[in-house]
């Protein structure tokens, strides 16, 4: 195995769910050692979040500018950063360590608007450094495998695709009448965005439908809603989708659908079957051949190298969100030591999600809000 990587952390200090859960996914193949991070812009809510998790206090920073300076002069310094910050500081806290010449693991979105996206890409691929996105959902065996059926003509020609993604967490205004941080500032455009609940979890639908079916929309017809009374964004999305070689799709997202979870589902039809996911049972495929009988595959029986990649353990043991986060931060792994070692990453690991992803989302989020000011018209999505 190649050696540790030095990795870098921006944002995820106390209190701050996904600082935790990219900590725990970079350490889980053993391909990462954290040192350096700017927890927090609070020096002293900086400097207690890194002595929380032992991390040494002279490289603990609460500006994440000077911290792209001093860790690129140290011989010893991070050579790539997770960012796991609300939305607005995505675009320059990744600019500022891929100009200082570190790899980037950004949460998604990639930023703040298709521009800042594409200039982005852009200085990624001057600097010859990757830029990863976690859509963290890509990660599991069983999409994996759902891919790779697609991609060896299992369904046949696709024809429909369905994906959904419901949870119920913002179905009263709590951004107001609580403390929750999470909520406060996903509801804010000015941290967020011009997108809620379409740019928080419209994109991870959309991004498992475009990376398990190989197709991208041509068009799209949209409309947002803001249920909540108040609140500044939209909390629920719904949408029809055509295909460039004939096929149709539909997809819907919302925050206030009461009694929902986390329900990512996708379902894909074509020619000769059609198959199912639910992420809240990741460990499991439904393919079903037409006219046929339904079958239940499960991670760890399923023989494809796309689902034994991302599986590390055996069947009937089962594997869920944070191993899902790793098998990201596995891949982007092999990417740098494969971008230092002048050679290409073995093939499992070119199912990493990376700043292309991140600028298609940008592209998908773009298309909606035109089609929603167009009163639901179909609009063209950007090439």
């Amino acid at each position: 195995m190649s050696r540790r990587l030095r990795l870098g952390m921006l944002g995820g200090g106390e209190g701050a769910f996904i600082g935790a859960v990219h900590r725990t996914a970079a350490r889980l193949d053993d391909r990462y050692e954290l040192v350096a991070a700017c927890l927090s812009s609070d020096p002293a809510r900086a400097h207690a979040s890194a002595a929380a998790i032992g991390l040494d206090p002279q490289r603990s920073y609460a500006d994440y500018r000077e911290m792209a300076r001093a860790e690129a002069a140290r011989p010893d310094g991070a050579e790539v950063v997770a960012i796991t910050t609300p939305n607005h500081l995505h675009a320059p806290m990744a600019t500022a360590f891929l100009e200082a010449g570190l790899h980037v693991i950004c949460d998604k979105p990639l930023a703040m608007s298709l521009d800042e996206g594409e200039a982005l890409a852009a200085l990624a691929r001057r600097n010859n450094r990757l830029l990863a996105l976690t859509h963290t959902y890509s990660g599991y065996p069983m999409v994996r495998h759902a891919r790779a059926l697609v991609k060896a003509g299992a369904l046949g020609s696709i024809r429909l695709v369905q994906a959904e993604y419901q949870q119920d967490w913002l179905s009263e205004p709590i951004e107001r009448t609580t403390s929750n941080k999470q909520a406060a500032w996903r509801a804010d455009p000015a941290k967020t965005g011009p997108a809620g609940c379409l740019g928080d979890i419209g994109t991870h639908a959309y991004q498992l439908a475009a990376f398990v079916s190989g197709m991208t929309p041509s068009h799209l017809a949209a409309e947002l809603c803001t249920f909540v009374e108040g609140r500044a964004l939209d909390d629920h999305v719904q949408m029809m989708l055509r295909y460039p070689g004939g096929a149709r799709g539909l997809l819907w997202a919302s925050q206030v659908a009461a009694g929902c979870e986390n329900a990512l589902r996708l379902r894909v039809f074509g020619t000769q079957a059609g198959l199912a996911f639910d992420q809240e049972h990741p460990n499991e495929l439904w393919f079903t051949p037409v006219g046929g009988t339904a079958q239940r595959l499960t991670r760890g029986r399923v023989d494809s190298a796309a689902a034994r990649h991302a599986t590390r353990v055996p069947a009937g043991h089962p594997e869920g969100y944070l191993e899902a986060f790793a098998q990201l931060y596995a891949d982007a792994a092999e990417h740098i030591h494969a971008m230092a070692e002048g050679r290409a990453p073995r093939a499992e690991a070119m199912d990493l999600t990376t700043v292309e992803d991140g600028v298609a989302g940008h592209r998908f989020i773009d298309a909606v809000l035109e089609s929603h000011r167009r009163d639901g018209s179909w609009v063209a999505l950007a090439a």
